[in-house]
């Protein structure tokens, strides 16, 4: 029996005929501003929490507020006054967080660990878990090897949840997100593999499948090739392989996520909803738009000092590497936009930007404010998808 929220994705997709929207909680503010939406408009909403973002208390946290699965969770089920936010993982699977991989950990050990970390989302009422088990740090995998581990992981967090009597649904990945698209042969293999399982074990399906759609995000822009394929006349193979892959899996009751969707035109986001594509996950660009506004008020208030000190906090996190494209022609600030989101938690940007508390007015905080322009973002993306 599925929970009442997934219930809620369902008929929303039924009557509405929309794509439904991923959020990634990159950063408190975001996670204020889904809330404060989808209570205000009565609306589902995914919150789609990486290993990265936000992990268990053994495996070291997340980077967002400093926050653990436990942390988080709690606070979201207290301020979600409707029970519209579905909590997600995305991306669990071993050498998903930095531990795992900065410790060069072996198989055995990441697995362990990642069991675990997908243990502690049971428990803390994580509705939907992405099983992703398509890295390995120390050799490359086969195609079977990810149906291995996936069928392990797959039956590892039903025995949990069956267990600990959650309801729990299931995103599974087998392709890496390169900005390709998936073949149409290709995904009745993965439907019929994992049919078969399911079947065999008595497990449902997976309720969603990550379908690889030409997106792909990198800098500050989506580099893959959705928006052509879908606007250009021209290119009717892929489109129309899509369209076969997206009937084919309504067929056999499984919905596609897309993955990557961020910084697309309106036009190619109007299209998810007509296309039938069921889900899509936005993440980076929410954070970027929280990072614009910061800086945009330094700017406005001439606080120079304040702006080349974040510039070099964020500069120096390096977190802006995993983002860049080979020929990459982008400064040194763009670069800290790119990485500003992943020094909200610490220590010397709080200090940052309390002292802009204090120097500048606005009306309300100065939270309030970053908020506001992220439900901007978030609301376009609603709009766009049919949701609202």
């Amino acid at each position: 029996m599925e929970s009442l929220t997934i219930k809620k994705l369902d008929d929303f997709l039924a009557k509405r005929k929309c794509t439904l929207l991923g959020v990634g909680p990159m950063s408190k503010n975001c996670i204020d501003a889904s809330i404060e939406i989808s209570n205000e408009h009565n609306i589902p909403l995914m919150l789609i929490a990486s290993r990265r973002q936000i992990d268990s208390n053994e495996s070291g946290g997340g980077y967002v507020n400093n926050w653990t699965t436990e942390k988080f969770s709690e606070y979201v089920k207290t301020h979600d006054e409707n029970k519209n936010i579905i909590l997600c993982r995305d991306h669990g699977g071993p050498w998903q967080n930095d531990y795992e991989k900065n410790n060069k950990l072996n198989f055995h050990e990441a697995m362990e660990l990642a069991k675990k970390s997908f243990t502690v989302d049971i428990k803390s009422d994580f509705q939907i878990i992405h099983i992703d088990p398509t890295i390995d740090i120390h050799s490359k995998i086969s195609t079977e090897q990810i149906f291995e581990r996936i069928f392990d992981l797959y039956e590892y967090c039903n025995t949990i949840s069956k267990k600990l009597n959650k309801k729990t649904v299931f995103e599974i990945s087998l392709g890496k997100e390169d900005g390709g698209f998936d073949g149409y042969e290709e995904i009745k293999h993965i439907v019929s593999k994992m049919e078969n399982f399911c079947r065999n074990m008595d497990f449902s399906l997976p309720y969603f499948l990550v379908v690889r759609t030409g997106n792909y995000v990198m800098e500050l822009g989506n580099v893959g090739s959705f928006e052509s394929t879908f606007l250009d006349k021209n290119q009717a193979v892929s489109k129309t392989n899509l369209l076969k892959i997206i009937e084919f899996c309504n067929k056999h009751g499984i919905r596609i996520k897309e993955h990557n969707t961020d910084y697309l035109s309106d036009r190619a986001l109007q299209l998810h909803p007509e296309i039938g594509i069921h889900a899509a996950n936005i993440a980076p660009e929410f954070a970027v738009v929280e990072t614009r506004a910061f800086l945009s008020l330094l700017k406005k208030h001439r606080l120079e000092r304040e702006l080349e000190k974040f510039i070099e906090i964020s500069y120096s996190s390096k977190k802006w590497q995993k983002w860049m494209l080979s020929d990459s022609k982008l400064g040194k600030q763009e670069k800290a936009i790119i990485s500003g989101h992943y020094i909200f938690g610490k220590n010397e940007f709080v200090d940052l930007k309390n002292d802009v508390e204090r120097k500048i007015s606005l009306k309300g905080t100065l939270d309030s404010h970053l908020k506001l322009e992220v439900k901007k973002s978030i609301i376009r993306y609603l709009n766009l998808f049919s949701m609202l």
